[in-house]
């Protein structure tokens, strides 16, 4: 996945790196991608950068120059880093106050920002005079390297240790935890400090291999930042690798339909919980009474639909979808007639959603009439526009040109337009 892609990054946007492990890196890496798409990109920082960075970009020149001479570096040289003076080994940047100056003057794309320091360490917490992240910025990308875990809780491996030892009581010297990453990255008064309020945050953890054991710390790792409404989402990846996100870690809820009873909802709903998802919604109609007890031990949501017997599917997942809160990027929707899906079929749904393999993913099923799939909050409104009394079967047909359809063998998605023949899809995806 691009790192476009992951951050959602849109022309007009300020985007401030702040954290350790690969702001730098990072910072260039995005630039470079955008340019290479024919974007005029500024760079700057509200910090330092060690002088030798400068060779990173393809021009660097003063934030004083002309209005016209920045806008002539940029139409030759696609990407451009402003900085102010330089001196002792370090390049520092301009005062925060001038990002605004320059949006105004300067006919670029996008601004993007080094807002801290991290003296080369892939762990941090901010001093009491960082970050410098300017005002206007509409996206914040936190940034942390898996290659902290382990390391001692000291100077010489993390960067002002004494504020996560101040704040949680981690002990000084201890091997450093996911749990600690988690906290520090989505703690207010560290990780998401000084963030204008409207700003998006997404956080980026470097160096995560594409399997084994420490591709799941940083999923645990993703889950628990994401219990943070400010964290849009966690892209995982390695930013010097040929694929600089692996999977993007969204909040997804989950939404399942009731069949005129408690069948099967008991033991659907512990799979769920244990696929680790937190935000668990269940939808009955007339016999939500039975559904609430047979589910009250697990601690999940039980909904009414008063209108389920003629509304069906489509009122059914809009009181389900409403329900969710407001940060959940997507839902796992599991309708009446799926009863029970396996766990492999839950953990390839979630994975291919979080691989961006589509924001509508439905599982190929074989023959069944319905199946289990991940809805993006983008297609929530479309879906409660629908004529009342739609299965959720047909609702996929439906939106079949949005659908991608997930093949259980090799855990791939692929867009329904890419299959074959009408005759290797899944029947419910077939037109009637």
């Amino acid at each position: 996945m691009r790192l476009q892609t992951a951050f959602g990054v849109v022309p007009g946007d300020v985007v401030a790196f702040v954290g350790a492990g690969g702001k730098s890196s990072l910072l260039v890496g995005l630039g470079y991608e955008l340019a290479e798409a024919g974007w005029r990109v500024l760079a700057t920082t509200t910090s330092r950068l060690a002088t030798e960075q400068l060779s990173l970009f393809p021009r660097a020149i003063s934030c004083r120059a002309d209005a016209r001479v920045i806008s002539k570096a940029l139409t030759d040289d696609q990407f451009v880093l402003l900085h102010d003076d330089i001196r002792a080994g370090a390049v520092y940047g301009p005062p925060l106050s001038w990002t605004r100056d320059l949006l105004d003057r300067v006919d670029s794309d996008i601004l993007l920002v080094e807002a801290d320091d991290a003296a080369g360490l892939p762990f941090k917490a901010p001093r009491a005079d960082e970050p410098q992240i300017p005002l206007e910025t509409s996206l914040v990308v936190p940034v942390a390297s898996l290659r902290a875990l382990g390391v001692p809780l000291d100077e010489a491996h993390v960067y002002n240790p004494q504020a996560m030892i101040d704040r949680y009581g981690f002990a000084r010297n201890s091997p450093v935890r996911s749990a600690w990453l988690a906290q520090v990255l989505r703690d207010e008064t560290l990780g998401l400090r000084g963030l204008p309020p409207a700003a998006r945050v997404v956080v980026y953890l470097n160096q995560v291999p594409a399997r084994g054991y420490v591709r799941g710390r940083a999923r645990l790792i993703a889950r628990l930042c994401l219990q943070s409404p400010r964290v849009y989402g966690v892209a995982m990846g390695s930013v010097r690798g040929k694929n600089p996100v692996g999977e993007l870690q969204r909040a997804v809820g989950a939404v399942l339909l009731s069949a005129g009873g408690e069948g099967g909802i008991v033991e659907t709903t512990e799979r769920l919980m244990r696929s680790r998802i937190d935000h668990i919604r269940v939808v009955a109609g007339a016999e939500v009474a039975k559904v609430r007890a047979a589910i009250k031990p697990l601690g999940a949501m039980t909904i009414q639909d008063r209108r389920y017997r003629r509304g069906g599917a489509v009122t059914a997942l809009t009181t389900g979808f409403r329900a969710l809160p407001a940060h959940v990027a997507a839902a796992l929707v599991v309708p009446a007639g799926d009863n029970c899906p396996t766990p492999k079929r839950i953990y390839q749904l979630l994975t291919a959603y979080a691989r961006g393999d589509g924001e509508f993913i439905a599982a190929g099923a074989g023959r069944a009439v319905s199946a289990s799939a991940v809805v993006g909050r983008r297609h929530w409104e479309d879906i409660a526009a629908l004529p009342r009394g739609k299965g959720f079967d047909e609702i996929i047909r439906h939106f079949h040109d949005r659908i991608s359809v997930l093949d259980q063998r090799t855990g791939r998605a692929v867009p329904n337009s890419q299959a074959l023949a009408a005759d290797q899809q899944p029947m419910w995806l077939q037109s009637r």
